[in-house]
This record gives C-alpha cells, sequence and structure tokens, in this order.
C-alpha cells in the first residue's frame, strides 16, 4: 500500500492539514488509501482483513522550522477499541528531496514489538535525519531525541469525508456533499507523528516528495 504527498519548504503554501505545506502544482497528492489493496484489507472481500497494514492517510506540512509527518493506518474505528501494533509490519515513510524523485533519500522505518515485560508495546523509528541511532520508547508517549519529537498511538481520525455524499454523487451524477456530514468524526485509528527540523529535509529549492509503504514478512502488500 502507498500514499504519496509533494511540498515545497519555501515560504508560503497551502494548508494541507495545518501548518503551510504547499503541493506543487501538477504533482497533488492522492486522498484517503483505507482498505487497499481490497483483497488483502478490505472485510467485505476478506474475512480476516489485515487492519495492520492497511495505510489510512499520510500527512506532511511544514511550519518555519519544521516538517510534520503523520502516517495512519487500522482505521476508522470505533472509539472503544485498542490502538493496533504488528511486531510483523514494516512501515516506511520515504522522503525525497532530489531527482530522481521517485528515490528516497530518507526512508524513515517504523517497528513495534512488546517492550516490557507486562506485553506493553514499544516503538522504533530508525533513519530519522539528524538522529544518532533509533529513537525508541513506549507508545502514547511523546519521545524527543536530538531534536525530534515523535509519538505512536490513537489518535482521533483527522480525515473529513462525507461518505453517502459521495455514494449519493456517484450514484445521480449530482453533486450532492454536505460540509456537515463526516463519515470519520467520532472514529479513531492507529497513527505515528514526526516532527523534524525543517532545515534536514530542505534541500534549496528542490521539491519534496513524501510517501509511505507498508511490507508485511512474507511480501510487500
Amino acid at each position: 500500500m502507498r500514499k504519496m504527498r509533494t511540498l515545497t519548504l519555501s515560504a508560503g503554501g497551502l494548508a494541507l492539514a495545518t501548518g503551510a505545506a504547499l503541493l506543487v502544482p501538477g504533482l497533488g497528492g492522492f486522498a484517503a488509501d483505507h482498505l487497499d489493496p481490497p483483497a488483502r484489507t478490505d472485510p467485505s472481500v476478506d474475512a480476516t482483513p489485515d487492519r495492520a497494514a492497511d495505510i489510512a492517510d499520510l500527512f506532511a506540512w511544514h511550519d518555519d522550522n519544521n516538517v510534520n509527518l503523520v502516517l495512519t493506518f487500522a482505521g476508522p474505528q470505533a472509539t472503544d477499541q485498542p490502538a493496533t501494533y504488528d511486531r510483523d509490519v514494516l512501515y516506511t515513510i520515504n522522503v525525497s528531496n532530489a531527482s530522481p524523485r521517485t528515490t528516497a533519500e530518507l526512508p524513515i522505518e517504523v517497528r513495534f514489538g512488546p517492550g516490557n515485560t507486562d506485553g506493553s508495546y514499544g516503538v522504533q523509528i530508525s533513519g530519522v535525519p539528524g538522529v544518532t541511532g533509533a529513537i525508541a520508547g513506549p507508545v502514547e508517549t511523546d519521545l524527543m531525541q536530538d531534536g525530534v519529537m515523535a509519538r505512536a498511538g490513537l489518535f482521533d481520525d483527522p480525515f473529513f469525508f462525507d461518505l453517502q455524499g459521495f455514494k449519493d454523487t456517484a450514484a445521480t451524477g449530482e453533486l450532492m456533499f454536505d460540509s456537515t456530514r463526516d463519515f470519520f468524526a467520532g472514529q479513531n485509528l492507529t497513527a505515528v507523528v514526526i516532527s523534524i527540523p525543517k532545515d534536514r529535509i530542505a534541500n534549496g529549492d528542490n521539491p519534496v516528495d513524501v510517501w509511505a509503504t507498508t511490507a508485511r514478512f512474507g511480501g510487500q502488500l
């Protein structure tokens, strides 16, 4: 599964989520990636969907000081359900700041695993620019290392979408979206949030491409 965003780290820009990320004209970014590929992640197709490896969204934006990356997965789900951590899934946030733009100069890898004798989970994030070694620690905790902040855990789903309006529009051919109707409201998912000093990613005026993939032992999804 793969999601992609393109940023320009120059002054000014359009808000992608919050902050000031600028989409490069003509390249744009893909929308929600839930249940993709359906044969592996959609419960209507597979009775045992691979929720842990199912990317929901990738958000990327910058402010004056930091580039902020948010990878969400395993959602949406009811708020009474726990976060999803799977030690057999590798999450990679790929960052390219040079040509060719399909090659990641800065691949950031995220893994989960039981970190304590009580079985509670921890997270390990490696490949973060400017960080010596890996950022590692318990989930649901702000982890600070070498000027980088990272957190993994359960979050309110930040994506907004009128699913009923989409279905009605597809069925009738007329736009029937309602800005007050959010299918993802009141639902959770699991996410990894990383905030990196901007000067560690910026490379002159080069656009920065950001995409995410998941891979499970036995082959990439």
